[in-house]
């Protein structure tokens, strides 16, 4: 029997990615209530923090922002650091453009749904082109919702503490960019590159104003993609 919701999916092929789909979606959105605490905790108010996950939708970068900010470093370094991770949300679009082609005010949504967990979940389901556009789609949507949700629950509740800097929230940047960071620690050249960018960072620290470092541990990054692809 074929997926009602995706024509040329099977039943048990459109349910296996649903469920899939609301798992990432829940686990997201569990993290999400970290981001708007901290995000009020920094002096955001929720409507600015509802915001950033409404419009901008990428957690690394939303964290990278108001981690920047919260150390006290200025817009445009915090703006920068959160566009040069963003950054490869444009790569994952080129891979998967070819199979969701996207048309008219659908490349809106498309791009803004196009991030991490949704490129892996429609990666996963390359076949048939109906089960990779059912992942991406559905995994999209659970994500957005709840991220969302999360969000706005964890900005209320701090916003309901009358200094929520005393709830150390700060110490969650660093332990969520590792926790993004440790999957993809998949080789020794991965680990190199972190390392270096690490290295880079600490030197850098007490010499820049907060959220350059993290800039230049990013341009480490580049620069090493930049070699690999040439040595390829």
């Amino acid at each position: 029997m074929a997926d009602a919701l995706s024509p040329g999916l099977a039943a048990g092929q459109g349910r296996r990615i649903t469920r899939d789909a609301l798992g990432i979606g829940i686990a997201t959105g569990a993290y999400a209530l970290s981001f708007g605490a901290i995000s009020v905790a920094i002096g955001l108010d929720p409507l600015q923090t509802q915001a950033l996950s409404l419009l901008m939708f990428t957690g690394a970068s939303q964290f990278a922002l108001v981690g920047v900010l919260g150390a006290g470093g200025g817009l445009v370094a915090a703006v920068l650091t959160a566009w040069l991770l963003g950054a490869r949300n444009g790569l994952y679009a080129l891979s998967l453009a070819p199979v969701l082609r996207p048309r008219g005010l659908a490349k809106v949504t498309t791009a803004q749904f196009t991030i991490d967990e949704t490129t892996a979940m429609a990666l996963a389901h390359p076949d048939p082109p109906a089960a990779a556009r059912a992942a991406f789609w559905r995994t999209g949507l659970a994500i957005y919702v709840l991220w969302n949700i999360g969000t706005l629950v964890g900005a209320l509740g701090a916003a309901a503490i009358a200094d929520p800097a005393m709830l150390g929230l700060d110490a969650a940047i660093p332990a969520g960019f590792i926790a993004l960071l440790w999957p993809r620690l998949v080789d020794r050249t991965m680990w190199a590159v972190a390392i270096a960018g690490a290295v880079v960072a600490l030197a850098l620290t007490p010499l820049l104003r907060p959220g350059l470092p993290v800039l230049a541990a990013g341009l480490v990054a580049l620069a090493a993609s930049w070699l690999l692809g040439r040595r390829q």
